[in-house]
């Protein structure tokens, strides 16, 4: 049985991207907030109450989860872009998913999620070969560059609608 943390896998990064490999993780990327509202279209308060498993997020805290992360994301990106090898502040995301903000309606999430991805989008469809290996320092994972971090959301937004959908396969919804 597969793990229910993990629906797609583990991240895993073999670098450097090809071309291919690079275009596919900025489609999967920009296709997020379109795959995360139809994985939710429909569910009611009770559904989006529910967690995907147990000892996990509720629906609705992933759906919220999201657009923190890749805002944060979105924000390294451009420090990135801008400073030389910033060190970044990571966040607490297990207790950001317990303040209050985490319990308001989906479509809150799901707009700010479109928002920030249609400038995220802007920003990565515009890099250079050069700008891709630009690196942050992220405390707990060390050196990331711009590639492998285009990798790491790549997966975390299908990972994270895998939560929402393998749910609603096992409940039937």
């Amino acid at each position: 049985m597969s793990d229910p943390r993990y629906p797609i896998g583990k991240f895993s990064y073999t670098g450097p991207l090809t071309a291919e490999q690079k275009k596919q993780c900025l489609n999967d990327i920009e296709q997020t907030p379109a795959r995360l509202r139809a994985a939710v279209a429909g569910l009611s308060d009770q559904q989006l109450n529910t967690p995907y498993r147990e000892g996990g997020w509720t629906v609705r805290q992933v759906t919220h989860h999201v657009p923190d992360s890749h805002m944060n994301a979105y924000i390294r990106f451009k420090l990135a872009l801008t400073e030389d090898d910033p060190t970044i502040k990571p966040y607490m995301e297990d207790r950001w998913a317990l303040l209050p903000d985490s319990q308001a309606p989906t479509e809150v999430s799901l707009v700010l999620l479109d928002c920030i991805h249609q400038r995220w989008m802007m920003v990565l469809r515009g890099l250079s070969d050069a700008d891709w290996q630009r690196t942050f320092r992220h405390p707990e994972m060390g050196p990331m560059t711009l590639e492998k971090t285009l990798a790491l959301y790549s997966w975390h937004g299908p990972h994270h609608v895998a939560h929402v959908t393998s749910l609603r396969d096992k409940m039937g919804w």
